[in-house]
């Protein structure tokens, strides 16, 4: 849905991922359900802060176009490995629904149901973990829309209450949850087939046992806990994701693990890598196929010094909590703390991220020093913070020299010939209050990842 494009944040120096739709299908000419879906997604997915959750961080309207900026994630999708036939072992298919699950339960404690989890809506990373994303057709439980209603959802992976137009709740995507890991473990859908073949099965037909249906005898001991994930009836699934997950882990005789060895996140702990293991175990499949691109910026260090944060206990922070959940932990202290308004609020709400209450009391111990810490005000826009800046340098000095509106032009013209219509929306944001000509134009520049390009872009203006 719209048109995505790989972009990069001059400021952090990091690549980020801009959705665009145009502004007339948002404006209800001629496509509503496609504007409503581009308007949903960062409604639901923008009050979601998860590792397991591809980030929404913003939602704007520029000129003709309307944008989403969402979290770079590099990796591929699980159906693209489940299409090439990999296999994953026990091991690796419970780390994946483990996270799914946990991200799940994140969003639904938030009042948000996904209502259309798939493997290509699930993202594998090239480390091991996994993002959940396509909040497009997620329900918010505070929007205007009915619980009762039009099938929405990807055929096979949709809950029977859906199709029978019944009430529902989050154990549908407890319903969905549980076609992943019947695939995962069995290598085969249990709802395939033609849409209306496939609305019939989930209906009406009991799948084959995972263990029957692979003819592995190890299976067994979750062959009862996928089919009660797919029961026909809701209240005869678990009823929540968090429950799925601690019936899973119950089943298995060691504790779930991610995929690989490079991280630790919440509630997980690193499992050996291939050459750590046993020469008798089956390694996990390499992930080794081109990285999808979907969707990261956090926030800036110049957003946080304007809004009067300290850079040196942020950073301490952020030390603190990576032993929980690994390299995530800037992006996630960053952005909430351009959401809170004092050390002791920011630390307390990134202990509840932890899931862990072992981890959450390690993690306020270790971070108790900072709780008396003194409110700060709000985090300031571009504009204050480009005042911010003029005014540091201090009487006397003199107004550098803004680019002409010609020069916008022109440079927003060649612009679009490498970046197309996004283009026009990056050198709007480009322009800000006391910004010099030479810094619009190696912002703009920046946006092009050829340096050959960088070089050619500023050389028309020299």
């Amino acid at each position: 849905m719209g048109v995505v494009y790989k972009s990069f944040d001059p400021v952090i120096r990091r690549p980020v991922a801009l959705k665009t739709i145009r502004r007339d299908l948002l404006d209800g000419g001629g496509a509503p359900d496609f504007s409503a879906r581009f308007r949903n997604e960062a409604q639901a997915a923008g009050r979601l802060l998860h590792p397991s959750i591809v980030a929404v961080y913003e939602y704007g309207e520029e000129n003709e176009y309307a944008y989403i900026a969402m979290e770079y994630v590099e990796g591929n999708t699980l159906g693209h490995y489940l299409n090439q036939k990999v296999r994953f072992s026990i091991a690796g298919a419970l780390s994946i629904l483990s996270q799914l699950l946990d991200a799940l339960q994140y969003a639904h404690d938030a009042g948000v149901l996904h209502r259309d989890i798939k493997p290509s809506n699930i993202i594998v990373m090239n480390n091991g973990r996994v993002k959940v994303a396509d909040f497009g057709i997620a329900c918010v439980e505070t929007s205007n829309q009915t619980q009762i209603g039009a099938i929405m959802g990807t055929p096979g992976y949709v809950a029977p209450e859906l199709y029978l137009n019944y009430k529902f709740d989050c154990r549908i995507d407890v319903f969905s949850a549980g076609v992943v890991l019947y695939e995962l473990l069995a290598g085969t859908a249990p709802f395939g087939g033609p849409p209306e073949s496939a609305m019939y099965r989930v209906c009406h037909k009991t799948p084959t046992p995972p263990s029957v249906a692979k003819h592995d005898p190890s299976l067994e001991p979750f062959d009862a806990i996928v089919l009660r994930a797919l029961a026909k009836r809701a209240q005869d699934r678990y009823d929540s994701a968090a429950q799925f997950r601690e019936a899973i882990m119950q089943a298995r005789a060691q504790p779930v693990k991610p995929v690989t060895s490079e991280t630790t996140i919440i509630c997980h702990s690193p499992i050996p890598s291939a050459r750590q293991q046993p020469h008798n175990a089956s390694p996990e499949p390499a992930l080794a196929s081109p990285p999808r691109r979907s969707t990261a910026p956090s926030v800036s260090t110049a957003t946080l010094i304007a809004a009067g944060w300290d850079i040196d206990k942020i950073d301490r922070i952020e030390q603190q909590l990576a032993r929980f959940i690994g390299p995530i932990a800037k992006i996630v202290v960053r952005r909430a703390a351009n959401e809170t308004s004092d050390l002791c609020a920011l630390v307390q709400r990134l202990a509840d991220q932890l899931s862990s209450p072992a981890e959450r009391s390690e993690f306020l111990k270790c971070t108790a020093r900072f709780a008396a810490a003194k409110p700060v005000p709000a985090a300031a826009s571009a504009s204050y913070q480009a005042t911010v800046l003029l005014r540091s340098a201090g009487p006397g000095t003199p107004m550098p020299a803004a680019p002409t509106p010609e020069e916008v032009a022109r440079a927003t013209q060649m612009l679009t010939m490498h970046l197309g219509p996004i283009a026009q929306i990056l050198s709007k944001r480009a322009v800000q209050p006391g910004f010099s000509r030479d810094r619009f134009l190696s912002t703009l520049a920046a946006n092009l990842m050829d340096e050959a390009d960088r070089i050619a872009f500023l050389s028309t203006f020299n």
